[in-house]
């Protein structure tokens, strides 16, 4: 990868796009609203994420991997995502996209969006359907402030010109080691850690803060 201005690292669900994948994934194993408020209490930091993550995906445990396409006919990219990053690419920087969620949907949604870099967990497949598992090791809130740190040396970008935008708790090691860490449509909890928040649903307002 060549050097970089600028690197800017979203989180996916709810900030790149406006879904939860997992919800519309469990939907699909009519466990829609099981899962939703189990990811509402992950993503406000009243339980440890990748245990939360675990008993999550177990709620997919069946679910076929044709159920991806109609997933995908769901998600809704946030407003503003496009414009944001061809500014980003103007001014000569990195888009990237770290997430608890998952690479069978963000493989086709990140190159889509103009995304250059992403990293996501994997659902374990057996047969065409969903064994209830994740394969590998879980993207956490560690595993994100990693990922930032990895793109930003190989691109060559100081840390103080490094961006993290995310709504959940597990965005907040991210965030704190990036030059500046933005909340967007944020649960409280990180609001309340953020250098900045940004109130209004549409990307488009961070461009102001780019270089």
């Amino acid at each position: 990868m060549p050097d970089a201005r600028l690197l800017v690292v979203f989180d996916a669900d709810s900030t790149l796009i406006r879904n939860e994948v997992i919800e519309l994934i469990a939907d699909e194993a009519g466990r829609g609203a099981e899962v939703a408020a189990a990811t509402e209490a992950a993503m406000r930091g009243e339980v440890d994420f990748a245990t939360s993550l675990r008993s999550r995906v177990e709620a997919l445990r069946g679910v076929p991997v044709e159920a991806f396409a109609r997933v995908l006919a769901r998600i809704e990219p946030t407003p503003g995502v496009r414009e944001l990053i061809a500014e980003i690419h103007a001014r000569g920087g990195v888009a990237a996209v770290v997430s608890g969620g998952f690479h069978e949907i963000l493989d086709t949604v990140a190159p889509a969006l103009g995304v250059d870099l992403w990293r996501a967990n994997r659902l374990e497949v057996s047969e065409g359907v969903l064994t209830g598992r994740v394969d590998g090791e879980i993207v956490d809130a560690e595993g994100k402030a990693a990922a930032l740190r990895e793109w930003a040396a190989a691109a060559g970008v100081p840390l103080s010109r490094t961006y993290a935008i995310g709504d959940g708790a597990n965005d907040l090691r991210m965030m704190d080691a990036a030059g500046l860490g933005i909340a967007f449509n944020a649960k409280p909890a990180v609001r309340a850690q953020a250098d900045l928040v940004i109130a209004d649903v549409d990307l488009r307002e961070v461009v102001p803060l780019l270089p």
